[in-house]
């Protein structure tokens, strides 16, 4: 059986994401039913079973009822957050099955207080990770409800997973993200390597998306506001900043990618 990973464009840069067999599909953070409606329209014998949620932000759940009226798909997501009901609550721990896969529920706060990632150790041969937006290609959320040393951790657990796991984030931010993390690590190779790359890509109208943890972990400044050039380049900017504290690094690195 082929498992096929689709990201939908929707809205100016948002990405919903489609994972199907050829008869079932499972759906991440449908913020508009009509690109998914189209997804399954163009796939005859295609049909909607899950619609699973990170987070309960508009974008990622706008189109939840008109799919659930459409195809009576079941919604599962945060248990700590409003969401369209009904719908299965989610916590750490918990684990979701579609399409013969089975995904682990990991808590990940800090973008809002109660966002959830899906992780599947083998879909295909390679791991998937659905993660909302806590991570991002070269960068992170924004930190609406949670605090720094919540996402600090929650990007921990995240780049623990294994280095060849497809990273499927729910926006389009890879180019100015890495504006940023070059600007952070002028000196990256890899960095420097990648960003030519989605430019390319980006150039000829295609998604930078999914990445994976492996490489976040060698040029998102995020993943490696403990690394030495990291931690300089943040006490240039604020002298006062001490190098030792790790979650006010990451807070001044979140402070500074605000402003820049």
């Amino acid at each position: 059986m082929t498992i096929e990973l689709i990201p939908l464009p929707a809205f100016s840069d948002n990405y919903i994401w489609l994972l199907h067999d050829g008869r079932q599909a499972v759906v991440v953070d449908p913020g508009d039913a009509q690109p998914v409606l189209d997804a399954l329209a163009a796939r005859p014998g295609l049909s909607l079973q899950s619609i699973w949620l990170t987070h309960h932000h508009h974008d990622h759940t706008g189109g939840v009822q008109a799919l659930r009226q459409a195809t009576s798909a079941q919604v599962a997501g945060p248990a700590r957050e409003s969401i369209p009901q009904p719908a299965q609550p989610l916590q750490a721990g918990d684990c979701l099955t579609a399409l013969g896969l089975r995904f682990e529920v990991l808590e990940v706060p800090g973008h809002t207080a109660g966002h959830l990632a899906f992780f599947c150790p083998d879909a295909g041969g390679q791991a998937l990770l659905f993660c909302g937006d806590t991570l991002f290609s070269g960068g992170c959320g924004r930190l609406f409800e949670g605090t720094p040393a919540q996402m600090l951790g929650s990007l921990d657990r995240l780049a623990a997973l294994p280095a060849d796991t497809r990273v499927c984030c729910a926006h389009e931010y890879t180019l100015s993200n890495l504006r940023f993390a070059a600007a952070i690590e002028p000196g990256n190779a890899a960095l420097a390597e990648h960003r030519a790359r989605c430019e390319d890509l980006r150039n000829a109208g295609r998604p930078t998306l999914p990445s994976l943890i492996g490489l976040e972990r060698a040029i998102n400044p995020f993943l490696r506001s403990r690394e030495p050039a990291v931690i300089q380049a943040l006490t240039r900017l604020d002298p006062a900043l001490s190098p030792d504290d790790e979650v006010a690094v990451f807070a001044r690195l979140r402070q500074w990618k605000n402003e820049f």
